[in-house]
């Protein structure tokens, strides 16, 4: 059940891009259309939940015992930037037409706080490895939903009658205020449903 939680909460109540405002870079830049946020969202969680699965060990057997916490920030970063490589290399050879799609964003994942958010808070929260994988998953199912959400949204307003003034960014940032605000509703909810439960 604290699982089921962790994953809930990470898609619903503690989003990534909605509630935290964490990777808004690709949140703005790669959900003008659904092929494309789709296609974002899945090399997202795939970093997230393989950079979980490297950072966790390396932090608990070599950083900690050591007493090297200090590197954590460090060490997650260089983590992170080879496995976005290595997502990379496999998409520009198995699925170029996605990886021409995704051009600049894709590098950078790399710099994408929302990975390395989740890294971080799974260490900030005490989470054992299972409980760090499921709120891996979690948040970048949670991105997932976000940039699906906005795709469909900005694709909707391609075809409205925006005033002048509104075109291009400031529609675009009301857009992503208001899907943000429906995110909050969540609030609550989640701890209301495993409340039942307890």
């Amino acid at each position: 059940m604290k699982l089921a939680g962790i994953f809930l909460t990470a898609i619903l109540t503690e989003n990534f891009i909605l509630c935290k405002f964490l990777g808004i870079c690709p949140f703005l830049g790669v959900s003008k259309k659904l092929k494309t946020a789709i296609g974002m969202s899945t090399a997202v969680i795939f970093v997230m939940a393989l950079a979980t699965a490297v950072t966790f060990p390396i932090n608990k057997y070599l950083l900690e015992k050591n007493g090297l916490d200090y590197l954590q920030t460090i060490v997650f970063i260089l983590v992170i930037a080879a496995l976005v490589q290595f997502v990379e290399i496999v998409l520009k050879k198995f699925i170029p037409s996605l990886y021409e799609a995704l051009g600049i964003y894709l590098p950078l994942i790399t710099t994408n706080c929302a990975v390395l958010g989740v890294v971080l808070l799974n260490v900030d929260n005490g989470y054992n490895f299972a409980e760090s994988m499921i709120n891996s998953i979690g948040g970048g199912a949670g991105f997932m939903v976000a940039m699906i959400m906005f795709a469909g949204v900005r694709e909707r307003l391609e075809g409205c009658d925006i005033p002048k003034a509104l075109k291009g960014l400031p529609i675009t940032l009301i857009a992503a205020a208001l899907v943000s605000l429906s995110f909050q509703g969540f609030s609550g909810v989640v701890d209301g449903i495993f409340g039942l439960f307890s």
